[in-house]
């Protein structure tokens, strides 16, 4: 689409450009373990090679791991196993660095475990809260 670029600007920091708005995103860590940080967002994403592959159309429940993405402590836990969450919505509250770290569900889904409670302090790629997701 016209108007819309993406250039790197220096080593895991990118010039992006949609609808005539220029965004700062940064992305860190391995190809198979990927971290993005855009506007006070924080996004995730893992190719787990052990988990089974899923047949192309299968449907059935996804397991989502949401993990810290630094040392932080846990300022607040919003949801409890069983509550149904919608994509993008935050999930926890971590701080960091004096900073608040917002925790966003990947997809719409239901919480099967929460692995932490307010005032924990949880180490960098410590699964914080499983969802099960309908797909």
């Amino acid at each position: 689409m016209a108007g819309e670029s993406i250039s790197r600007i220096a080593p895991g920091m990118f010039s992006v450009v949609v609808g005539g708005r220029r965004e700062i995103v940064y992305v860190a860590g391995t190809p198979s373990d990927r971290w993005a940080f855009w506007n006070g967002h924080v996004f995730h994403s893992t190719d787990d090679s052990q988990r089974a592959k899923r047949p192309a159309g299968a449907i059935g429940p996804l397991v989502q791991s949401l993990t810290a993405p630094m040392p932080a402590t846990v300022i607040s836990v919003l949801v409890a196993p069983g509550d149904r969450v919608a994509k993008g919505e935050t999930v926890i509250l971590l701080e960091a660095m004096k900073m608040e770290l917002p925790i966003r569900a990947l997809g719409a889904g239901t919480v099967t475990a929460v692995h932490c409670r307010a005032g924990e302090l949880v180490r960098a790629d410590q699964e914080l809260i499983a969802l099960d997701s309908k797909i």
